[in-house]
């Protein structure tokens, strides 16, 4: 297979922004959206209870979708509601604008600014999801591949490998209550991030990177901690103490003394 050189290359921030997913399928568009600003001011209940508990409203643009019946939609509210998602809110482009159930609280200027953001046209359909970042990325990462394949859009006989870069080193998770690893307990934070480490650990990038195939992750590394001090603080932010660290793995901090 004759692939193209060099293989482009997303940040990990890049690819949920656009994608929704740490390993996204580039072999087509319908790339997601946030108008979380231009929706700020909305009198939509949705979009407003989503934005002022700091969550995002997010959306994705169907070319050609406004000949989607109300059954089609319907079907792929109960999609994303799989996924954690209130609702899927739809918005037809037409002749004289948006044809929508909610284009009564949305301004003309508010209209606009998403027109842009999507590059929206007559006879598009625009879909929105509003809630938590996580949710919102989840739902659309699996509604825009869904889409893809009912539309044909994804292309078989293509690979195409990306590779994302600057992954976050740690992240929270809610059912512990605590920081747990994106990669390994032992990956390195990026030099300049190191100073974040003590009182932002959500802020640090790590030393890693994957690479990805047709929205399949099919390799990946990272550079390994090397000093003590940063392994030691690394440990303690994942919820480990002195002891237990010095007793899993004393062996390890011993040997970055050298």
């Amino acid at each position: 297979v004759a692939l193209e050189l060099p293989f482009p290359a997303l940040t990990y921030d890049e690819a949920m922004n656009r994608y929704g997913i740490d390993k996204p399928d580039i072999r087509f568009g319908m790339e997601l959206r946030d108008v979380t600003e231009p929706l700020r001011g909305s009198s939509f209940q949705l979009f407003r209870e989503a934005i002022e508990g700091k969550g995002i409203v997010k959306a994705t643009n169907v070319k050609g979708g406004s000949s989607f019946s109300r059954k089609e939609i319907d079907d792929l509210t109960h999609f994303v509601q799989n996924f954690g998602a209130k609702g899927l809110i739809s918005a037809k482009v037409g002749p004289k604008g948006w044809q929508s159930s909610i284009q009564k609280f949305i301004t003309d200027g508010e209209k606009k600014a998403v027109d842009e953001a999507l590059n929206a046209m007559e006879n598009d359909l625009l879909l929105f999801v509003a809630g938590s970042p996580k949710m919102v990325n989840q739902s659309l990462a699996n509604l825009r591949l869904h889409l893809g394949e009912k539309l044909g859009l994804i292309s078989k006989d293509q690979y195409r490998f990306v590779w994302v870069l600057d992954f976050p080193l740690l992240e929270y998770d809610e059912a512990e209550g605590r920081f747990v690893a994106v990669h390994h307990p032992f990956t390195a934070p990026r030099d300049e991030d190191i100073a974040k480490l003590k009182d932002h650990p959500e802020l640090v990038k790590a030393k890693a990177y994957d690479l990805v195939l047709n929205g399949s992750e099919v390799g990946g590394g990272s550079i390994r901690n090397h000093l003590r001090e940063v392994q030691s603080l690394l440990f303690e932010k994942l919820g480990m103490g002195e002891e237990e660290a010095r007793e899993r793995f004393g062996f390890l901090l011993e040997a970055l003394e050298y």
